[in-house]
């Protein structure tokens, strides 16, 4: 998990380092207060909103508890319903209805 924070420190200071390729400021917002953005208009329970993301088409979600992970830092894939998972794990994704999976 500290590798991969490292890591997207590395690509967002480098994504501003090249002009035109950087984040949206709204986007960079929420990833300083380690925020996540989903697709949805309202975020799922125990996450909070945070304004927005990716100029206003998304919506900037902070855990208030620690205790939920995002589908990808686990490890997992996050797939649309109508796929069968061979294995299920626990993970948020950031499109209503879609699972975790470790194994499609």
């Amino acid at each position: 998990m500290k590798l991969f924070s490292c890591l997207m420190a590395l690509l967002l200071s480098l994504l501003q380092a090249v002009p035109g390729l950087g984040l949206p400021r709204d986007t960079l917002r929420c990833l300083e207060y380690h925020g996540y953005c989903f697709h949805l208009k309202s975020c799922p329970q125990p996450f909070a909103a945070f304004g927005t993301c990716y100029q206003r088409r998304r919506t900037c979600c902070v855990d208030t508890t620690s205790n939920f992970h995002i589908c990808q830092d686990e490890g997992g894939h996050c797939v649309p319903p109508e796929i069968r998972c061979v294995q299920e794990q626990e993970g948020l994704c950031a499109r209503r209805g879609w699972k975790c999976c470790t194994e499609v």
